[in-house]
């Protein structure tokens, strides 16, 4: 939740450019900028600085394997997980003197000196909350600022601090605990704060404590509101283009009481989302919001052919996009209003244009299904036009510009099966250089500049990519085994296993569940689970202890004034799955509990 403008939590190198502002490993006489994931020029991204506090060099492996954990959540979660490929990720790695934070976990804690001087307790401070993890932010930016091409214009700060107690802050910079169980699930929530500007949907304040009735007007946030489901309908408000649908987060979107910390008297879209609890996706109405604020950190028109001055009828016009992971941009071209192609690149020559000046202009959109307001798709996020002026009377000089490869999607990582691989190439005044993909050794067809995977339907298994262009050759290893993720669970009254059929267990009292995903490559594999087709739910472990196993109640069981793992009597359905770096995600499996 916001304090003013600080919340309270409540609940892949993708290029191959040269980045010669951005050092491989840029050292600082007190830290290491580390490049984690470069998707282009940090000027033309949207630039996630990590930093750890509290972190000695001893511990510095734990503050990478922390950061892992919350990326390799991240990348799961729309939107990040369709324009992964808009943001960049720097780690900062501050060897501290001492280790942990300061006030971690009581207020009589040690007071510890360490770079950020992040505490808990908002800062030790007596009236405070324990999960208040504040940090100096003079301190932060410093340290952002070490990371050449970022600004605060186009960056966000998140700072880890080396603590397994559950706490964080958002607002301008995040906060989170490296090593709690759910930490990893704060930077997404914080994230919605600092760079969507949605607001909480807690139906409390503090813990423990039910809020209010809501008495304002009708609230500015577009995820709360006043209104009813029929006044939105004929008014054609907030989530009005929404209503009715399966919501991302479970359930249905409609018209749910409580949120902005009061219970009573303002409505939100989705019974839990992540701005209500922590474990859940963005419902649509903030996958939206998010959509719109990370495609306006980047202009989806990296670079085209100048437009400053006329240019003649007898060259190739250009266009480079950006390239979401999961889809493909849309161009379209037009000459004096006439639709003349689809492509990245225009030969004027074939549209054999009468003598004189014409205007020629190329609209780029992105087509997401992640957004519905017509606004929102029209504005310089996802709708951009370049202008030229074409003068039949104007020559082109020949150029020497040899065909070859300028970025591309990476080509030291796997891919996954679902993905949408890119390759730009250099820009001939005259001509357009062919790619040529090849998968396995066979010719595929594919777009001038990328191609969709997922339209290949690939076997499971390893797959080799080539794109060619001229003598020049770019490779990618296709990673199309998804992976795998096995369920256990304490000793059941009763167990059917029933071959060919779903395996059914009975309990008669409280019951645990261990999930454990697995790859046949390394890193961080994600798993879900999801009740009687709800919300996906991010398996973390227990919410006091990462290794323990989830625990289901009828009555639930209470942490820090919130219930987890309520379950009521009755029959259910338990569904589960795991999600691997490479995006794979498994064909979920199910089993059926019976609690009496």
């Amino acid at each position: 939740m916001w304090t003013g403008r600080t919340s309270i939590i409540g609940a892949a190198a993708l290029t191959v450019t040269a980045l010669a502002a951005v050092p491989a490993r840029a050292e600082a006489p007190d830290a290491t900028i580390v490049p984690i994931q470069v998707t282009g020029d940090p000027a033309k991204r949207f630039n996630l600085v990590v930093m750890g506090d509290g972190y000695t060099a001893a511990d510095m492996p734990k503050f990478r394997a922390d950061l892992d954990k919350h990326l390799n959540d991240l990348w799961t979660i729309e939107p990040f997980k369709s324009y992964r490929s808009y943001v960049n990720v720097y780690a900062v790695e501050i060897p501290s003197e001492q280790s942990g934070v300061s006030c971690d976990p009581d207020l009589s804690s040690p007071r510890r000196t360490t770079p950020l001087s992040m505490s808990f307790w908002s800062g030790c401070r007596q009236d405070g909350l324990q999960r208040l993890l504040v940090m100096d932010s003079a301190a932060a930016k410093k340290y952002a600022d070490m990371v050449p091409g970022t600004t605060a214009n186009n960056r966000q700060i998140l700072a880890m601090a080396n603590s397994d107690t559950y706490g964080g802050a958002g607002g301008t910079y995040a906060t989170s605990s490296g090593g709690n169980a759910m930490s990893a699930l704060i930077a997404p929530h914080e994230l919605g704060h600092s760079l969507g500007g949605l607001d909480d949907e807690y139906d409390y304040y503090q813990r423990g404590v039910p809020g209010g009735t809501y008495t304002g007007p009708e609230p500015t946030s577009i995820h709360h509101t006043l209104l009813t489901v029929d006044e939105m309908k004929a008014q054609k408000k907030k989530w009005w283009r929404w209503l009715g649908e399966r919501s991302e987060a479970g359930g249905v979107i409609g018209r749910y009481e409580g949120g902005l910390y009061y219970s009573k008297g303002v409505w939100r879209p989705s019974r839990h989302s992540m701005m209500k609890t922590l474990g859940y996706y963005y419902d649509q109405v903030a996958r939206e919001r998010m959509t719109q604020r990370i495609s306006g950190k980047v202009d989806i028109v990296q670079a085209q052919t100048p437009t400053d001055a006329p240019v003649g009828a007898d060259r190739v016009l250009w266009v480079e996009t950006m390239h979401p992971t999961g889809h493909q941009l849309s161009v379209t071209w037009t000459a004096d209003g006439r639709t003349v192609g689809k492509s990245p690149n225009l030969d004027l020559r074939r549209l054999h244009l009468k003598k004189g000046t014409h205007t020629v202009k190329a609209t780029v959109t992105d087509p997401t299904d992640f957004v519905r307001d017509p606004a929102v798709r029209a504005s310089a996020a996802l709708t951009q036009v370049r202008t030229w002026n074409v003068d039949t009377g104007v020559k082109t000089p020949p150029d020497n510009v040899p065909a070859d490869f300028t970025s591309s999607t990476p080509t030291d990582s796997a891919v996954g099966a679902e993905s949408v691989v890119y390759a730009e190439t250099t820009h001939p005044a005259r001509s357009v250089p062919s790619v040529r993909w090849e998968l396995d050794g066979r010719r595929v067809n594919g777009g001038e500049r990328d191609i969709a995977l997922g339209r290949l339907h690939l076997r499971t298994g390893t797959h080799k990519l080539v794109a060619k262009v001229g003598t020049k050759t770019r490779t990618w290893t296709i990673d199309a085994q998804r992976p795998t993720v096995k369920f256990q669970l304490s000793a059941a009254a009763q167990a059917r296993p029933r071959p060919g059929r779903t395996p059914e267990y009975v309990f008669d009292g409280p019951f645990t569940m261990k999930l454990t995903g697995a790859d046949d490559r390394p890193g961080v594999v994600v798993s879900e689970f999801r009740v009687d087709g709800d919300g996906w739910f991010n398996y973390f472990g227990w919410p006091t202890d990462s290794s323990a196993p989830w625990r289901f109640s009828e009555d639930g069981t209470v942490i820090d004034s919130l219930t987890y793992g309520k379950l009521a009597k009755g029959r259910h359905t338990v569904e589960y799955r795991a999600i691997d770096p490479a995006g794979n995600v498994a064909k979920p499996g199910k089993f059926i509990v019976t609690l009496r």
